[in-house]
């Protein structure tokens, strides 16, 4: 492949956001599951439910030294593989971009104090409420960072004058159309991906004959949480899918192949395109675009072909949506069947869980953070060809330096690196001390879940 300056800025910016968006993810949607089962194991006086809290508490300060690493070569490479966005846009993002960092600031203190003080307090609920601070800050994290990102797609609240941003109002810039749905997406997927991580390390225990009611109150947790995550996340979908309509009609028409603009229009679920726009194998669900777009089966859906050519997103992303929206969808009907089937066991007094539904379970950490890669994808690939949507195009933001394949190939195994010693790390912290031995320890008796 030639050398292209642009080429291998977008691949390596890619490969580090995505590398990022895991342990972005978990930082943000661990925390509330620590909160969650730290608040069950006080209030029901449950030592397996406060052990949980313990135990996930430990694995996530790994998880965030690694997101420091990461978060900091995303600052590094936006200010040298995009300098002349940077110029334009970085004075009117430089707010949600500082309080990003003060709300980790604010996060990493408070969990330095939670991690250090379990078991220093008389009153169990004053080491819980420490745990509410770190929340806020891992969520305002992801909030204040999707709004570099919302701004990206309807940028305001600046003037252009030539090269010269002038007129700066960095509030209007901040909360900007895309804001609302972009943030809450962010937050809410984050939340019920972490629920489904810790769902898949309880599924493979107990698949592996580690029978203990220790597993089992986890999964049940976790299960229940990743139900509600996701139905909210669907919700929030949906209102995302609007906003797209209005405000993005080209990303829409892209994601569903939607060319020539009509009223009850319909929705493309899979298939292929041939040449001439023609889909094959694919489903088309009547209405079903016009009400995602509009709430109304007989609404105006704006086609790709009333779009510029060269304002045009990629059509392929439409295999990236499909795949989001697949998943989300095959985890809540697997959410509802385990709860089923586990309130089913208890009233049959001994019945276990099937197998094939822990096997399913089992792949659902890895399936929903592949939703989240997919969704990034969706995201950013559908914004193309601007960097800056109405204002720059991705070509003309990026550095014209000769050395980026050789900073891809450097941060590649920086990567390579730390996802290895991540998972050496975790693996040999919870195989040298044992669920059970801590219980053990403790001297908690293994009841039945509450």
């Amino acid at each position: 492949m030639a050398y292209d300056p642009v080429v291998y800025s977008r691949i390596l910016t890619g490969l580090t956001l995505g590398f990022h968006i895991i342990f972005a993810t978990i930082g943000v949607g661990v925390p509330l599951m620590i909160a969650i089962a730290e608040y069950l194991g006080i209030k029901r006086k449950d030592p397996h439910y406060t052990l949980l809290a313990r135990r996930w508490a430990r694995g996530f300060v790994i998880t965030v030294a690694v997101g420091v690493v990461t978060g900091t070569s995303i600052g590094l490479q936006l200010n040298l593989l995009w300098p002349s966005f940077m110029q334009i846009a970085g004075q009117a993002i430089a707010l949600p971009l500082f309080m990003e960092t003060f709300a980790f600031f604010f996060e990493a203190i408070f969990l330095g104090i939670y991690l250090y003080t379990w078991d220093r307090w008389k009153n169990p609920w004053i080491h819980f409420t420490i745990s509410i601070p770190i929340i806020i800050g891992s969520t305002l994290s992801a909030f204040f960072i999707t709004i570099v990102n919302a701004f990206m797609n309807t940028p305001q609240g600046f003037k252009l004058d030539g090269r010269t941003i002038v007129e700066i109002d960095p509030l209007i810039a901040m909360f900007n159309p895309a804001t609302p749905t972009k943030t809450a997406h962010v937050i809410s997927s984050a939340y019920m991906t972490s629920a489904f991580v810790l769902a898949t390390i309880a599924a493979l225990a107990i698949l592996a004959g580690k029978n203990h009611i220790y597993y089992k109150k986890a999964l049940k947790l976790t299960m229940v949480c990743g139900l509600i995550f996701s139905l909210s996340t669907a919700f929030i979908g949906d209102l995302s899918g609007k906003f797209l309509a209005e405000y993005q009609p080209e990303k829409l028409a892209a994601a569903e192949w939607h060319f020539e603009t009509t009223t009850q229009a319909s929705l493309v679920v899979g298939g292929y395109l041939d040449k001439d726009h023609n889909l094959h194998y694919g489903l088309k669900l009547p209405f079903a675009l016009s009400i995602l777009a509009h709430g109304d089966p007989n609404a105006e859906v704006i086609g790709l072909n009333d779009i510029p050519a060269d304002e045009r997103p990629p059509l392929y992303i439409h295999y990236f949506f499909d795949i989001m929206v697949a998943i989300g969808s095959s985890m809540i009907a697997l959410c509802i069947g385990y709860l089923y089937l586990n309130r089913k066991k208890r009233l049959s007094k001994g019945k276990e869980v099937p197998r094939f539904v822990l096997r399913l379970i089992s792949f659902s950490g890895p399936l929903a953070m592949l939703a989240i890669e997919c969704g990034w994808i969706f995201a950013e690939a559908g914004r193309q060809p601007w960097i800056l949507r109405g204002y720059m195009k991705t070509v003309h933001g990026a550095t014209t330096a000769t050395n980026v394949d050789w900073m891809l190939l450097m941060f590649s195994l920086l990567y390579i690196v730390l996802g290895f010693g991540v998972w050496n790390v975790l693996r040999r912290m919870f195989r040298m001390n044992t669920p059970e031995e801590e219980l053990a320890m403790r001297g908690a008796n293994g009841g039945e879940a509450k």
